[in-house]
């Protein structure tokens, strides 16, 4: 499980000869959640729409994000719009066009979907995966596209009550579903997801998971139980995943990771042992790299190990561990 520096996310991720101290996560929003304007819909017919198809978000050729005005043709047939919140003092919304069919859909799933879907009614724009985006969404746009697209998320697979069957609704502009028969209020959630920078005698140990592209490897990544610790979280995974004991477990820095709906929350464990035992069902293969053979790696220059994709956090913490920041 896998999961950005100014724009949201943690902007330089790969293999950045100029990582500064300051690439971190910022610890203030990029635009305005201004809740206080959720218990109303005066924001509508004033908000612009960021349109969300199936998980994927508009953009225009340019690579911005793609806003259309709340009367647009595209959205006749669309869900209720979402308030995100104001950027520049105005408010913005999503809005989920799943709905929506387009021909000649791909009828695989691939690791990451290079496939792009252009709308008739928005011809100057198209629907391109997030997850190749967010290092190149300029501004405010990624923390507003990582929103929209898990509270779409959200709402899609959320139309039940909980408590007892029956169908919900939006409330609090997007926030809330509320059941008509019993009342019962759901909100949207965030999953923690431990990911961890393990490392012993200057070496540190990734994995792969099954259906990776070859070559990819990455941290280890798990949710967080019930009951359960950050810390506990750390050494309770690696040791299922790989047998390797963990000691001490320090937070770094967080991202949110909207594929679906988790927040990544970075750690680095000191690990007490050496020997790698997987468990196949979790990880097809698990190793130990020197720094040397690190450095390569983020070079793109290791013969059987990929560099990390820029935009998650993990090549983030690799990529500043390799120049002792972490």
């Amino acid at each position: 499980m896998q999961v950005q520096a100014q724009d949201w996310t943690l902007a330089f991720c790969g293999a950045d000869p100029e990582l500064r101290e300051t690439d971190v996560p910022p610890s203030e929003p990029a635009f305005d959640r201004a809740a206080h304007l959720r218990a109303d819909d005066r924001w509508r017919g004033q908000a612009r729409v960021l349109p969300v198809w199936r998980g994927k978000v508009l953009v225009t050729s340019g690579g911005a994000l793609a806003w259309l005005d709340p009367g647009h043709p595209a959205l006749a047939d669309a869900e209720p719009p979402i308030l995100l919140g104001t950027s520049g003092g105005d408010p913005v919304a999503a809005q989920d066009l799943s709905a929506w069919a387009p021909p000649n859909l791909p009828e695989t799933q691939l690791f990451l979907d290079p496939t792009e879907q252009h709308h008739p009614d928005i011809p100057e724009a198209r629907f391109v995966e997030l997850r190749g985006m967010l290092t190149t969404l300029p501004g405010a746009d990624g923390e507003l596209a990582a929103t929209g697209r898990a509270l779409t998320g959200w709402h899609a697979g959320h139309r039940f009550c909980p408590a007892c069957g029956h169908d919900t609704a939006p409330a609090q502009s997007g926030w809330q579903r509320r059941c008509a028969s019993c009342g019962a209020v759901q909100f949207p959630r965030t999953d923690p997801v431990v990911i961890m920078l393990i490392e012993r005698n200057d070496r540190l140990l990734l994995g792969r998971s099954p259906g990776w592209p070859e070559g990819m490897y990455s941290c280890l990544a798990g949710f967080v139980e019930p009951g359960e610790t950050v810390e506990a979280a750390v050494r309770r995974e690696v040791a299922e995943e790989t047998g390797v004991v963990v000691g001490p477990v320090r937070y770094v820095t967080s991202q949110p990771w909207p594929f679906p709906a988790s927040l990544m929350l970075g750690c680095v464990g000191e690990a007490l042992t050496d020997d790698i035992r997987i468990d196949p069902v979790e990880l097809d293969d698990a190793m130990w790299l020197d720094r040397g053979e690190m450095a390569q790696v983020m070079a793109g220059a290791h013969p059987s190990v990929r560099a990390p994709r820029k935009g998650p956090i993990a090549g983030w913490l690799m990529a500043r561990w390799l120049r002792g920041m972490v």
